[in-house]
């Protein structure tokens, strides 16, 4: 029996296909590695070769990572900000349709397009219990957000969320979700990663909040090989990206935004107060998802480098070309694999500061670990650059960003602003800047 395209799609919404006619929307097989997708990728785009990316643990690689700051662009020209597609000067009422084109940019270049049918995610409590973190009384709500795969039922996502409050509040507190990373049961982090002194929910409890924790891998594989699974995989239904189409950090800054509808659904839960942190990686996709849903009250990116806060066209550490390489490409949308290919850096049309004003006017904690610390990898001086070549968006919509000051290494800061920055004196962990960013994240939450 032959069926009609509406009655596929209508058989598809409802997941009553035949079980021959589902196998065929949704095509079941093993992945592709992700060495061949990231090659089916250059095909489609017709690029024949990339650019290496730099090599981070060989100093004596002919491609080592450049420290050298002489030699890493250090006076890049930036993609304007503050004048639009049709050569005019931006003002504040003029924002919001400047704001849609940097997103829309970002949605073809960098970070990719959200299919406009992805499943909806109903979220359930399974399991809740009291508990006592760093003397303080509090209840562990642990969720799961069940991704409706009515369509495609080879392919099952589930966000995977916890929600710690203090027991004894009275009324709606606000909230701190993370962004956090889930490690195999006897695998530990790194000593440079590892939190030192009280937890980050002790720290946000002691404050009188909530802390939530979402595993974003549990919104989507990372690595190249999942792109057939997790939510990109089940909103394509198994099948290979379109080279627009989203990658792993528009995927993970979608998961944020799901579970910031469980916690506005939370009554324990100030809605309108929930800030977002995350580290590396992590810090990469706060900035995305704030970006993306201004419901986030205040964002927390901590040591984001290159794809993140740090300026692409820059050559120190990290690099555009390491973002494109097989290792990596999945958390980018396709097209950007041209930037390391037939175009190079000065021919995006955007750079990390436009990432980072799309979080304007609200409040904004951008930190990095230090240098000689083991944070050089990600720019932290590239970072700073980022922010302050954002701050007149700040400065335009009537707040204040980061001051025309001098970076200094280590120890520069400037937290007096709504955008605000901080290199602490650690490496690759936010542990050193979380006191600091709760301090200014209560005093916006109290204006």
């Amino acid at each position: 029996m032959r069926m009609g395209r509406g009655v596929l799609a209508a058989a598809l919404m409802l997941g009553a296909l035949p079980a021959a006619a589902q196998e065929a929307a949704c095509p079941a097989g093993e992945p592709l590695s992700a060495e061949a997708d990231h090659r089916r990728m250059m095909d489609t785009l017709g690029i024949e070769a990339l650019r290496p990316g730099r090599n981070g643990m060989d100093p004596d690689a002919p491609n080592a990572a450049n420290y050298d700051e002489a030699a890493s662009n250090p006076y890049p020209r930036l993609p304007p900000l503050l004048v639009d597609e049709e050569g005019e000067a931006v003002g504040a009422e003029d924002w919001g349709k400047r704001r849609e084109e940097l997103i829309a940019l970002f949605d073809r270049e960098i970070y990719g397009r959200v299919p406009e049918d992805v499943p909806p995610v109903h979220w359930v409590v399974i399991s809740e219990e009291a508990a006592e973190i760093g003397g303080i009384p509090a209840l562990i709500r642990t969720y799961e957000g069940r991704v409706d795969n009515s369509a495609c039922p080879g392919i099952e996502v589930t966000l995977d969320l916890t929600l710690t409050l203090p027991a004894e509040a009275e009324g709606p507190v606000p909230a701190v979700l993370s962004l956090v990373f889930r490690l195999p049961p006897g695998v530990e982090l790194p000593e440079g990663m590892r939190p030192q002194g009280p937890s980050a929910t002790e720290r946000v409890l002691s404050r009188g909040w909530a802390h939530a924790e979402l595993v974003p891998t549990s919104v989507q594989p990372d690595r190249g090989d999942g792109l057939s699974r997790g939510i990109i995989g089940l909103a394509n239904r198994g099948r290979p990206r379109t080279q627009d189409q989203w990658g792993a950090l528009r995927a993970w800054a979608w998961g944020a935004s799901r579970a910031l509808d469980a916690l506005e659904a939370a009554p324990a839960v100030d809605g309108d107060r929930v800030a977002i942190e995350g580290l590396s990686r992590y810090g990469k996709a706060v900035l995305v998802a704030m970006a993306y849903d201004t419901r986030f009250a205040a964002g927390f990116s901590g040591s984001s480098g290159e794809g993140g806060g740090s300026l692409y066209r820059r050559d120190n550490g990290e690099t555009l070309e390491n973002l494109a390489s097989s290792g990596e490409y999945h958390w980018m949308a396709g097209n950007f694999l041209r930037y390391a290919g037939p175009l190079g850096w000065d021919d995006l049309p955007v750079d990390a500061h436009g990432l980072i004003a799309l979080s304007a006017p609200r409040p904004l904690f951008v930190g990095t670990g230090s240098a000689d610390q083991g944070d050089a990898w990600v720019d932290p001086r590239g970072i700073f650059l980022a922010a302050r070549a954002a701050s007149p968006v700040w400065t335009l919509l009537g707040e204040e960003g980061v001051a025309d000051i001098l970076y200094k290494g280590a120890g520069t800061e400037d937290l007096g602003g709504t955008l605000a920055f901080r290199q602490h004196g650690g490496g690759h962990t936010n542990g050193p800047n979380w006191e600091a960013f709760l301090d200014f994240a209560e005093r916006h939450f109290a204006d």
